[in-house]
């Protein structure tokens, strides 16, 4: 049996998923209220979009309340994963060494980013943890 595998999300359904992943289960109007002040979103859309998620596998519903209370399927690591296996076979052609270069090319790393980085590497490697 094949296992379901939930759709990648769009740009809108991430920013939904964003405020599930901060604040947890969630109605559409809590979610609509974190959105609306920088997005202009209307509550509606919000609803339609969640339903879609839903149907999707994007997001759990829980409809024991009146207000149906919707939750994330995966955690935002495994969402991550996901967009980024599928980019990676995609945009360059599969190779990790063509999407870390562009992504240090597209925005300088900091330090400590640089050093997690190295210690990643050096556990990848099997040097010193």
């Amino acid at each position: 049996m094949k296992k379901f595998k939930p759709a990648k999300p769009t740009e809108a359904e991430l920013s939904i998923l964003s405020v599930l992943w901060r604040r947890g289960p969630s109605t559409v109007r809590e979610i609509w209220e974190q959105l609306n002040p920088a997005q202009q979103t209307g509550y509606t859309t919000v609803l339609k979009t969640m339903q879609i998620m839903f149907d999707k596998g994007l997001l759990k519903r829980d409809e024991a309340e009146r207000s149906h209370v919707y939750s994330a399927s995966l955690t935002e690591e495994q969402t991550q994963q996901q967009v980024l296996g599928h980019l990676l076979e995609r945009v360059f052609s599969g190779s990790a060494r063509k999407l870390v270069m562009q992504a240090l090319a597209v925005k300088k790393a900091t330090p400590a980013e640089l050093a997690e980085i190295r210690k990643l590497l050096d556990e990848l490697e099997g040097g010193p943890k």
